[in-house]
């Protein structure tokens, strides 16, 4: 299932991000992206969650601030649900 999340989180950040090319995704960052701003993260966060149909509490959310740390965060999330 991990293997999976990768391209998937790609997609997502892609669809909230236009401007941002691919090999850029990987290292974004609220600090890198300019468009990254509340609004974006809402978005983001929403569009992660019907991409891998979970629910993120608003908690994490403050700690959804760049890919490499939400990808790391589904890493986890998912790999639990599977065991």
């Amino acid at each position: 299932m991990t293997d999976e999340i990768k391209p998937r989180l790609v997609k997502c950040f892609a669809g909230v991000f236009p401007n941002l090319t691919e090999t850029a995704i990987p290292t974004a960052s609220q600090d890198t992206v300019k468009e990254w701003d509340s609004v974006a993260a809402i978005t983001l966060v929403t569009v992660i969650q019907e991409e891998f149909m979970i629910e993120i509490d608003l908690e994490e959310l403050e700690t959804m601030t760049s890919f490499p740390r939400i990808h790391q965060y589904l890493k986890t999330r998912l790999s639990a649900t599977q065991t």
